[in-house]
């Protein structure tokens, strides 16, 4: 696969993989072989780039999920690219799914973060140290001042921020410069693109998730389907209810029409729009599936001009869509001083 460059210098293949749905909110998850199998599977297709976090996992083991890449990835080690994520944690209490996310950015807690995720990824560094989300009640001059700490220490050796916003981008990036941002990014949830011209003149990348909304934009999802809502989140996504098949028979047409012209399918094309509209834009899709794997991988091969990928944009700008999962509520307890999500609307998410 080819590869692409986040921020000055990290290379890491155009498509990443985004291990989350092997552990959480996806269905049940994927025992542990199979998920080390198919991890160097995705490797051995051309993947260099894997994202965890220290809150995916499942309710016996909360942190699994960085467990499983760094035992998969260790024979592979210093060819691969890891990024996980700390300044979150899960609101059990409140008995609601998905479960509410709670926003903890202090530096002892992210002293404390960094050492479990580089014990349970099994390596003395991490790769792309992303905040997983704003912390309302720490200033982004701190957060970045412990960064630039760990950087030195040679624990971390780049770091990002997710559900970044300008001010909050622009600030951290002063005291230490950030490599990536980490948004919500498709063809369904584009709120984000009034961030690209700061990325751009700040040298940031953007690592999107969810870049076919959950899999919706795969075209595979049609009326009637069913998910099991004690451990699969799209089945309180609004995307995927009967009504929003319809409401977006015209984006998932736009799609298929692209695909058979390009001799792809629709999940390559909603990758490739982005890919081929910055070179700075690297999806992280999650899949529990080999041929998924493949299949992702293969949109790095697909080239759209710069008139196809304008006409793509104009047609969804004047398209009709149903609404989209925006993310799971992070809570506060106290009122800070930063939203959360400035600028956009509630995207709390931590899935795919």
């Amino acid at each position: 696969m080819e590869t692409r460059i986040l921020g000055k210098d990290l290379t890491v293949s155009a498509v990443g993989l985004g291990c989350m749905g092997f552990s959480h909110a996806y269905g049940a998850p994927t025992d542990e072989k199979e998920t080390i199998r198919l991890l160097r599977r995705a490797f051995d297709l051309g993947y260099t780039f894997f994202d965890t976090a220290e809150v995916y996992g499942t309710p016996d083991d909360p942190h699994i999920n960085e467990a499983l890449v760094g035992k998969a990835l260790a024979p592979v080690r210093d060819q691969a690219v890891i990024a996980t994520k700390f300044g979150l944690r899960f609101d059990f209490e409140s008995g609601k799914v998905p479960v509410p996310l709670i926003p903890d950015s202090r530096p002892e807690t992210i002293r404390r973060s960094v050492e479990g995720s580089l014990k349970r990824l099994g390596t003395d560094h991490i790769d792309l140290y992303f905040q997983h989300r704003i912390d309302p009640d720490v200033e982004p001059e701190t957060v970045a001042g412990v960064m630039s700490d760990l950087i030195k220490e040679g624990k971390i050796t780049h770091w990002g921020i997710s559900e970044a916003n300008e001010d909050y981008l622009c600030r951290a990036n002063t005291v230490c410069p950030v490599t990536a941002v980490q948004n919500r990014y498709s063809m369904m949830a584009r709120h984000y693109e009034n961030l690209f011209p700061v990325l751009e003149e700040l040298g940031v990348g953007l690592v999107a998730f969810s870049p076919m909304a959950n899999g919706f934009l795969t075209g595979k999802y049609g009326k009637g389907q069913m998910f099991d809502p004690k451990t699969d989140y799209r089945a309180a996504m609004p995307q995927f209810t009967d009504e929003a098949v319809e409401q977006n028979a015209a984006l998932l047409k736009l799609l298929h029409d692209m695909a058979a012209e390009k001799n792809a399918t629709p999940a390559q094309i909603s990758m490739a729009w982005m890919l081929c509209k910055k070179p700075w834009i690297v999806p992280i899709p999650g899949t529990r599936k080999e041929e998924r794997m493949a299949e992702n991988a293969g949109a790095a091969m697909i080239k759209l001009s710069s008139a196809e990928v304008d006409a793509l944009d104009k047609a969804l700008d004047a398209m009709e869509m149903s609404a989209v999962f925006g993310g799971t509520p992070v809570s506060h307890h106290v009122a800070g001083r930063y939203s959360v999500n400035e600028g956009v609307k509630n995207n709390g998410s931590h899935e795919r």
